[in-house]
C-alpha cells in the first residue's frame, strides 16, 4: 500500500502518531488490495473551511473531508498490478482538538477516529441516512476497538 501523509499543519503533534499503521490496518480490514494508494493531509481551519464551502456548500471548518478518486484500479478490466487509487482524506487537527473537550477524548483518539471515518467514506460508507450512519458508526467503533486491542 502506498500511503502519502502530508503534514502541512501541526507536524510536531501529528508525526509521532501511528497514522500510517492505522491506515494500513483499516484498509486491510476493508479488503483493499496491496496496490492501494491513499493520501492523508492535515490542514488548518482556513483551508478546510474553503474546501467545505467549495465541495459541500457549507460554511466554516469541518473536522474531516474525503474525496474519492475517479477511475480506480479495481474497475472491471483493470490489469493485475494496476494501482487502486482510493482517494484523499483531509483532516483539520484544530477542529479535532476542540472536539476532545466535547467528546471527552484525547487528541490521538480524535484524530484516529477522524482518519478511520474518512477512510471508511473512501471505502463506500456514508451517514446521510440514519441506517447508513448506524452501520458506519458501528464499523468505526469495531475498527478502533480492534486497533486498540492489537497493541494490548
Amino acid at each position: 500500500m502506498d500511503i502519502l501523509i502530508s503534514y502541512r499543519y501541526r507536524e510536531a503533534d501529528l508525526a509521532p502518531l501511528p497514522l500510517e499503521e492505522l491506515t494500513r490496518f483499516v484498509l486491510a480490514s476493508e479488503g483493499r488490495p496491496d496496490a492501494t494508494e491513499v493520501s492523508i493531509s492535515f490542514v488548518d481551519d482556513e483551508v478546510i473551511a474553503e474546501l467545505n464551502e467549495k465541495y459541500r456548500g457549507k460554511s466554516g471548518p469541518t473536522d474531516v473531508l474525503s474525496f474519492e478518486c475517479d477511475g480506480c484500479g479495481d474497475e472491471p478490466g483493470a490489469a493485475a498490478g494496476d494501482v487502486f487509487e482510493l482517494g484523499d482524506v483531509i483532516i483539520a487537527p484544530d477542529v479535532a482538538e476542540r472536539q476532545t473537550a466535547e467528546f471527552a477524548t484525547t487528541f490521538e483518539e480524535e484524530v484516529s477516529l477522524l482518519l478511520v471515518h474518512g477512510l471508511l467514506h473512501l471505502c463506500g460508507y456514508d451517514h446521510v441516512v440514519d441506517e447508513e450512519a448506524e452501520v458506519m458508526e458501528a464499523r468505526e467503533a469495531e475498527l478502533l476497538r480492534a486497533w486498540a486491542e492489537r497493541g494490548a
